[in-house]
């Protein structure tokens, strides 16, 4: 992951864990830290993930927290399957303002051939205000591997949020409408 570009200075990415058992304490949060962690080699500042449970409001409450501090990147971990309780796309497209199939297909693409249950996970990709929200799976393998489409495309993704514009510049005001 080190010979990724690096986003910008001082760019912040938060991690939030969803996950009822990991919640309530029954085992560690596993997949969180090792994100976290992922995020961190890639070049952002990351807090220790926050970990809420299956529930639509908290998951929902921790992303528009994140993208009201400004946080350049929240990925979650966990809820993206078939299960009842498995919400956080849901969640996630409740804050979303504009979504990032190709990311999400990208995403769900990379462990396909490892693990063909991979295409079931529902994890959406986009931004809300200046702040990219990715849903990856809440396993080790589903960070791992979402970590490794991620390294290559997160400096630009976040450069752009943050008003780079690498397609030269727009229109001047003559040019526009005339």
């Amino acid at each position: 992951m080190s010979a990724a570009a690096r986003p910008p200075a001082g760019s912040r990415a938060r991690v939030v864990t969803v996950s009822d058992r990991a919640y309530r304490g029954v085992y560690p949060d596993r997949s969180g830290p090792l994100l976290a962690s992922g995020l961190a080699e890639l070049g952002f500042a990351v807090e220790p993930p926050r970990v809420v449970p299956d529930e639509r409001e908290r998951i929902e409450g921790a992303l528009r927290e994140a993208v009201a501090a400004g946080i350049e990147l929240v990925v979650t971990t966990g809820g993206t399957g078939l299960g009842p309780r498995d919400v956080t796309p849901e969640a996630t497209d409740a804050v979303l303002e504009r979504p990032i199939p190709g990311l999400a297909e990208a995403l769900r693409a990379a462990g396909r051939d490892a693990v063909p249950t991979a295409v079931l996970s529902r994890g959406l990709a986009g931004t809300a205000a200046s702040t990219l929200v990715v849903n990856l799976p809440g396993s080790t393998g589903g960070v791992r591997d979402g970590l490794g489409v991620l390294a290559g495309v997160l400096a630009h993704a976040v450069a752009q949020l943050r008003g780079a514009d690498d397609h030269g510049p727009g229109p001047g005001p003559a040019e526009v409408g005339g």
